[in-house]
């Protein structure tokens, strides 16, 4: 592998790798993401992007370039909770390195993408942005509460809008063109509450849940697979009962629905498909989707509903075959195509607002999420060739 992408990429890995660490030490979870912010800021002004600026949502906007195509290399900051403690080998925010693995929380998801998104910002500065490119660097918040929030916004109240978007989530070193959307919903049912030691009296609303709880195990069963993402998915997430006390029957019943959609899938027909349920309409329930409206770290609320599309790229489309000549230009060969199982900002930039977006990112769906989640070293650096490959590609093409 002697590409010059590659072997850039490689001289840079000692600061690469550092910088990987410090943002890996500094817990960010959704909307507490200003130390790391301000980190990141601090390394981009370091390496000479020629314009680093925070938005008033806290998403922080990285330049090199004024050229008229426009790539934005995105990465969330922010990431889930530790979980159980005692699950993990050693600190979640350590940044320990063993065996060619950097560990800690984020580390694929989705500090990695991160950090070697700055350093692809550090490649061109070396290697020279070519003319046709401005290249942007996000490193955008609130995701793992809400995702796509952040690029909403950019595109709706920052003004950018960029001709191609690579999200950095982990891909195991392949091109994603897409995944499956979702959506929260909750379905609620009322009762009358009454004294506990004669339940003949109220009508109990966990008794109506009942029904519907049976129903949409069915309905979960009986959605069809749509290509190119497969089927989706209904899921009770969470029940939760209101009374006067527990020496009471229950007045109030809620249920809380994690829907994943596929090709064709929308909000309308899923909540039709709820409301069609036989015991639903027998309990006389009632079906929200839900909104979220959560301040970001610098007290900004930015309120959407929470329906994020399914997305996909054509296998032909001009993108994915640009990722494909980057691939092969940096590495040599080709990679596999394929799709998340997860969602990513991707639900607003290509689903929302028909940006054309693929995914190439460091380390694995399947670590995510985990204890003692982690990252190849190799993948940071392939990762940071890769995306430069990608600017001098397309750069290429646009001058054709």
């Amino acid at each position: 592998m002697n590409s010059s992408y590659y072997s850039g990429a490689k001289e840079l890995e000692a600061d690469l790798v550092a910088f990987m660490q410090d943002i890996i030490r500094i817990p960010s979870l959704s909307s507490e993401e200003g130390p790391v912010i301000e980190r990141i800021r601090q390394e981009m002004l370091k390496i000479g992007f020629d314009e680093v600026t925070v938005d008033p949502m806290g998403n922080l906007l990285g330049r090199i370039g004024s050229g008229p195509y426009i790539i934005a290399l995105d990465a969330h900051v922010d990431t889930v909770g530790v979980g159980d403690l005692s699950q993990w080998d050693r600190d979640p925010h350590s940044g320990d390195i063993e065996d060619g693995f950097l560990y800690g929380r984020g580390t694929s998801d989705m500090k990695g993408g991160a950090a070697s998104s700055v350093y692809a910002g550090a490649l061109m500065k070396k290697m020279g942005i070519p003319d046709e490119i401005t290249l942007y660097v996000t490193s955008t918040v609130q995701e793992e509460d809400c995702d796509g929030l952040c690029w909403q916004y950019i595109v709706n109240e920052d003004g950018l809008r960029p001709d191609l978007v690579v999200i950095t989530e982990p891909t195991s070193q392949r091109i994603y063109r897409g995944h499956r959307g979702r959506m929260e919903m909750e379905v609620s049912t009322r009762g009358v509450s009454c004294h506990g030691s004669a339940p003949e009296r109220g009508v109990n609303a966990v008794y109506k849940m009942a029904g519907i709880i049976a129903d949409i195990e069915k309905l979960n069963e009986q959605l069809e697979p749509h290509e190119p993402l497969g089927r989706g998915t209904v899921t009770i997430s969470e029940i939760r009962s209101t009374s006067p006390s527990l020496c009471a029957v229950a007045d109030g019943c809620t249920i809380h629905l994690d829907r994943r959609l596929t090709t064709g899938e929308t909000e309308e027909s899923s909540v039709q498909e709820i409301l069609d349920l036989p015991s639903v309409q027998a309990a006389e329930a009632t079906v929200t989707v839900l909104e979220y409206a959560v301040p970001s770290h610098t007290g900004l609320t930015y309120p959407t509903r929470k329906y994020y599309p399914s997305w996909g790229m054509d296998e032909d489309d001009p993108a994915v075959h640009s990722a494909q000549a980057a691939y092969g230009a940096a590495f040599g060969g080709e990679t596999e195509v394929g799709f998340w199982t997860f969602s990513t900002n991707g639900v607003a930039t290509a689903g929302l607002l028909d940006i054309p977006s693929i995914g190439f990112g460091p380390g694995h769906e399947e670590g995510t999420h985990a204890p003692n989640e982690r990252v190849e070293i190799d993948h940071l650096v392939r990762c940071t060739a890769f995306y430069a490959a990608l600017v001098k590609t397309i750069a290429q093409e646009q001058g054709e």
